[in-house]
C-alpha cells in the first residue's frame, strides 16, 4: 500500500499521509492550518485551508443558555472555549457564522408534528417541576422573553456573553429545524456555497441534536466536518461520548479548543 492515499472528487480531494498520520483537506491552498484530532487514532492531524473554512456556532441563544429560560450547565461551560476559538478563527482568517433558531409564522404553519413534539414536553407529560417553562415553538414565554425561538425576540437572540464578541464581518443564518442544512434552500447551505467553504468547524448546543443534525447533513452533502468538542454542550446524559465516537469514526473529525488555539498557520 502506498504511504500516501488520495480519495474523493477531484475538486475536493483528501490526501492522507500514513507516515505523519495527517489528513490534508486544504485543497492545495498555500495557507494552511494543521490541527490535532482529539478522538480516533492517536496522533492524527488535520490540515485545512482557513479561507475555505467556516466556524459555525449553533443555537448559542438565550433560550438555551440563559437561566431565565432553562438550566444548561454544559452549554454554559462551552461559552468561554467558544470565545477563544472565535478569536483564533478571526486571527487565522476563518469566517464566523452564527446559526440560530429564528422562526416566523410561515415556518410554524408548515412545521411537522414530529419537530413540534420535541418542544411540547411540558404539555404532553405535565410534571410538578417542568423540564422547560414553555408550551411549544411559537408560544409566549412571558416576562418580555417573546415567542419561543421566534426571530427578533430576546429568547432567540445570541447569549449576551457571546453576543459581545459578534463583529460586522460575521454572517448570520436562521434555521427552522434541528438541522440548519436540511434542504439546499436553507440560509446556511446557500451561505457556505456562496462563500466557497468546503470545511466546517461545528460548535454549539446541543451536541447530539442540532449540532449533530447539521453536521450529519453537511457530511452527506459533501462538506468536510470537524466537531470542536469543548465548544459544544448537551443536556442528554451519555450523549456526548456517543456523538464524539460516531463523528470520529464516520462523519468527520473531532478536535478541541486547546488544539485549535495551538495550531499554527503555515
Amino acid at each position: 500500500m502506498s504511504a500516501d492515499l488520495t480519495f474523493g472528487p477531484s475538486d475536493q480531494e483528501w490526501h492522507y499521509s500514513q507516515s505523519s498520520k495527517t489528513y490534508d483537506l486544504s485543497g492545495g491552498s498555500p495557507k494552511k492550518l494543521t490541527v490535532a484530532a482529539t478522538e480516533g487514532p492517536e496522533d492524527t492531524l488535520l490540515t485545512i485551508s482557513p479561507e475555505a473554512t467556516a466556524l459555525v456556532i449553533i443555537d448559542m441563544q438565550n433560550f438555551f443558555l440563559d437561566g431565565k429560560c432553562m438550566e444548561h450547565p454544559h452549554g454554559l461551560k462551552a461559552v468561554e472555549p467558544t470565545i477563544k476559538v472565535i478569536e483564533k478563527c478571526r486571527e487565522a482568517g476563518i469566517q464566523v457564522i452564527w446559526v440560530n433558531w429564528g422562526l416566523n409564522d410561515q415556518d410554524l404553519s408548515t412545521m411537522s408534528a414530529g419537530v413540534m413534539r420535541g418542544f411540547m414536553r411540558d404539555v404532553i407529560q405535565p410534571t410538578t417541576k417542568p423540564i422547560r417553562s414553555y408550551t411549544g415553538l411559537g408560544s409566549d414565554l412571558g416576562d418580555s422573553k417573546g415567542r419561543c425561538l421566534f426571530a427578533g425576540t430576546w429568547n432567540a437572540d445570541i447569549y449576551s456573553p457571546l453576543k459581545a464578541h459578534v463583529q460586522d464581518s460575521d454572517l448570520h443564518c436562521a434555521k427552522s429545524r434541528m438541522s440548519a442544512l436540511w434542504t439546499p434552500e436553507q440560509p446556511l447551505w446557500k451561505t457556505l456555497k456562496e462563500q466557497k467553504k468546503t470545511t466546517v468547524l461545528f460548535t454549539g448546543v446541543n451536541t447530539d441534536q442540532c449540532v449533530l443534525g447539521t453536521l450529519v447533513d453537511a457530511y452527506n452533502a459533501g462538506w468536510n466536518c470537524i466537531l470542536v468538542d469543548d465548544c459544544c454542550g448537551t443536556t442528554t446524559k451519555g450523549a456526548k461520548e456517543v456523538t464524539l465516537s460516531n463523528v470520529a469514526k464516520c462523519y468527520g473529525f473531532v478536535t478541541d479548543s486547546t488544539s485549535l488555539i495551538a495550531a499554527k498557520v503555515g
